[in-house]
């Protein structure tokens, strides 16, 4: 049952895993301007995608697998597309956010030509200006004099504060962007401390040429990973008076964020499409691409083999389990059906607990492990689950969460229009009917039984949602096992004796 054509089976799945690297000319064709991925890029990006999941397909009948071979193939197809899919959809839409943030930056300079005197670097000036004017209010609405003391006489009997609070846009910031632009500006090292240059002298924010200016507080460096000029100029604009330009280098700091990662390296698009970058996504357990993971800072031997060793010891017992119980009480259309149930209950649970752990907790967590990647929540405490839409939620959060961000998020961004109730809906079609074609591959049948149970979650969800429900967890939980004890079974006797 196992080992049936297993070299075959590992080539097809190496070939599998190959073709998933298309995606890297894909996402440089549309970084390039070579292909719009709004909409034909996205046409395209489903065609490949069909086209991976119908050979898969034709090529599990055209071998006449057993259940195993075929099953396993075919889920590590869905897998491999859905990667596939965030990862080009991801860098599409970063694209997209690319140009548009492009042209809110020539919006921005063309608005400071427009409406301000002398151009660009007198609305730097300006905005430069209206930070320390602000900050100065702020400061003498607080009580602090110009040397940065509190005022004593007008604090009777009140305790002084342990710390003095000021604007967000305090001189310190305002001098450190005044500087990181002007080291931009000359091409030198914005960390590398400087003094005296001509740009220092022009840029002053008095209007006056000073050489001797000295910032009234220390000057904060700011980070110099991800951080362009054109970020640095529009930092300082959004304080300019004039709301206009307030208000398009607001729309340029808002779309250029999206570029950039929040993490440490602070990855900016498009320096991550890279076939490194594309083969680090492959090996983490997620569904969902990234500029950047949460990482550890080592890789712990002694923790990979016991998640492998756990690894066997699982699956043996699993075949143990199958080759036992599940196969030898196969049901007939002859045999009592309650019978057939109650026979299969138990060790359909058991095998379902077996292969969850062997998925989530063996494979998953072995593989984060060796690609140093941090974020090892795979599921949630599913079983203390007390609706259906809460299981769906806690028991697979990788796929969960693709679904989430690329079904339902998706749906509700490109259909204004469409209810939360209808994108919901929509992401469970999608879902079971994924679940029934693997179906559909493994028994050689098309009944729909596990279509029509999973559409029929959803008006348990809307029931779960009552209050008086909600409020009784103990029955809920207890309903929801008695539903995950007979699923199993009864989708066995259905699909095999019916």
């Amino acid at each position: 049952m196992f080992s049936r054509d297993a070299v075959v089976l590992a080539i097809s799945d190496g070939v599998l895993v190959l073709t998933t690297a298309l995606c890297v000319p894909f996402a440089k064709a549309v970084m390039r301007g070579r292909l719009r991925y709004y909409w034909v890029g996205v046409l395209l990006q489903h065609v490949l995608q069909a086209t991976i999941l119908v050979a898969a397909i034709v090529w599990t009948y055209h071998r006449q697998w057993p259940w195993v071979q075929s099953g396993f193939l075919t889920l590590h197809s869905f897998v491999m597309i859905m990667k596939m899919h965030s990862y080009i959809s991801i860098n599409g839409y970063l694209q997209d956010v690319l140009e548009r943030s492009q042209r809110a930056y020539e919006e921005l300079q063309s608005l400071t030509k427009e409406e301000v005197t002398g151009g660009w670097d007198t609305a730097l000036h300006e905005a430069e200006a209206q930070i320390k004017e602000a900050s100065r209010k702020t400061d003498k609405a607080s009580g602090v004099d110009a040397g940065g003391s509190r005022d004593q006489g007008s604090s009777i009997g009140t305790p002084e504060a342990e710390a003095v609070i000021h604007s967000l846009a305090d001189p310190s910031t305002a001098d450190a962007l005044r500087r990181r632009l002007v080291a931009v500006s000359e091409g030198r090292d914005p960390n590398e401390p400087n003094s005296g240059t001509s740009a220092d002298t022009a840029l002053d924010v008095r209007g006056a040429s000073s050489s001797t200016y000295t910032p009234s507080y220390p000057a904060t460096p700011l980070p110099a990973r991800g951080v362009s000029r054109d970020v640095t100029c529009a930092s300082l604009l959004i304080h300019h008076p004039n709301p206009s330009i307030s208000s398009a280098a607001h729309k340029f700091l808002d779309l250029d964020s999206e570029l950039v990662s929040t993490g440490p390296k602070k990855i900016r698009y498009p320096e991550n499409v890279t076939l490194g970058n594309f083969i680090e996504y492959m090996l983490i357990p997620t569904l969902v691409y990234e500029l950047e993971y949460p990482r550890t800072d080592r890789i712990r031997p002694l923790y990979v083999f016991e998640k492998t060793v756990a690894f066997m010891g699982s699956f043996a017992l699993l075949y143990t389990v199958t080759e036992s119980f599940i196969i030898p009480l196969t049901p007939t259309p002859g045999q009592s059906f309650l019978r057939s149930l109650l026979d299969l209950a138990l060790p359909f649970m058991i095998a379902y607990l077996l292969l969850f752990y062997i998925i989530f907790e063996c494979i998953c967590n072995a593989f984060a492990e060796l690609s140093c990647f941090a974020d090892r929540q795979f599921y949630e405490d599913w079983w203390n689950s007390t609706s259906w839409d809460e299981f769906s939620r806690k028991w697979n959060k990788p796929v969960h969460t693709f679904l989430l961000r690329h079904v339902y998020a998706s749906t509700l961004a490109s259909y204004p229009s469409v209810s939360r109730t209808s994108a919901m809906v929509m992401t469970f079609i999608l879902s079971a009917a994924a679940h029934e074609l693997v179906m559909v591959i493994v028994t050689h049948k098309i009944r729909l039984y596990l279509f029509l149970m999973q559409l029929a979650q959803i008006p348990l969800i809307l029931v779960s949602r009552a209050s008086v429900i909600k409020q009784n967890k103990l029955l809920g939980n207890v309903v929801f096992w008695i539903g995950l004890y007979a699923g199993f079974p009864l989708l066995c006797v259905a699909y095999v004796a019916y």
